[in-house]
C-alpha cells in the first residue's frame, strides 16, 4: 500500500504520518528526514543535495527521486511531503510504475487557514511568523494544492477535515484506509 498525505503546512501530515506507519507496517517516506540522513551520511546524493542547499537553491526532483527510490520497499509507503508537484507527481508515478507498484491513495487534510496559522504559530520556531507562514501557504496553494485535483482525477482522493483532535483526525483516517482494505 503507497499513500500520500497532502495538506498545507500546519495541516498535521506528520502527526498523522506518525501513527498510520505504526498501525499499517509502511515506510515513512519523509523528504526532509530523507534529505538530513543522505547529508549526514556524506553519500553521493547527500552531498549533491548539500551543495545545492548551502547555494539557496531547491534540491532538484531528480536528486528526491533518487532518494525515494533507494528506500522503497515491497510492503509500501506513506509518502509524507512527496510529492510537491504535478511533475514530481509524474516522475514518482512512473517509478513505482517500474517496480510494478502505484498510489493506492491520497489522503488529503483539509484544515482552514486561521487554524493552520494557529498552529504553525504555536510551535514557537524562530522562523515561523506571519508573514512567513503566510508565505508559505501561498507556495503550498500554487504548488502543492493541485496535486488534490491531479489524484482526484485518479479517484484516490479522500478528504479527512482536519480540524478536531489528533485523534479524531487520526480515526477519520484509519477508517478511510479500513474501508478501502488495501
Amino acid at each position: 500500500m503507497n499513500i500520500i498525505f497532502l495538506g498545507a503546512p500546519g495541516s498535521g501530515k506528520g502527526t498523522q504520518s506518525e501513527r498510520i506507519i505504526d498501525k499499517y507496517g509502511l515506510v515513512h517516506l519523509s523528504t526532509g528526514d530523507m534529505l538530513r540522513a543522505e547529508i549526514a551520511a556524506a553519500s553521493e546524493l547527500g552531498l549533491a543535495a548539500k551543495s545545492i542547499m548551502d547555494a539557496g537553491g531547491l534540491v532538484s526532483d531528480e536528486i528526491v527521486i533518487g532518494m525515494i527510490e533507494k528506500r522503497l520497499t515491497e510492503k509500501g509507503a506513506l509518502f509524507d511531503g512527496f510529492p510537491r508537484t504535478i511533475a514530481q507527481a509524474e516522475a514518482l508515478d512512473k517509478l513505482l510504475a517500474e517496480k510494478g507498484q502505484k498510489i493506492d491513495c491520497a489522503i488529503h487534510l483539509d484544515v482552514g487557514k486561521d487554524e493552520l496559522m494557529n498552529r504553525l504559530l504555536g510551535r514557537g520556531r524562530a522562523d515561523d511568523n506571519e508573514a512567513t507562514i503566510a508565505n508559505r501557504l501561498a507556495v503550498y496553494q500554487t504548488q502543492t494544492a493541485p496535486l488534490i485535483d491531479f489524484y482526484r482525477a485518479q479517484g484516490k482522493v479522500h478528504t479527512v477535515v482536519g480540524n478536531g483532535t489528533i485523534e479524531e483526525t487520526s480515526a477519520k483516517i484509519t477508517a478511510i484506509l479500513d474501508t478501502l482494505k488495501l
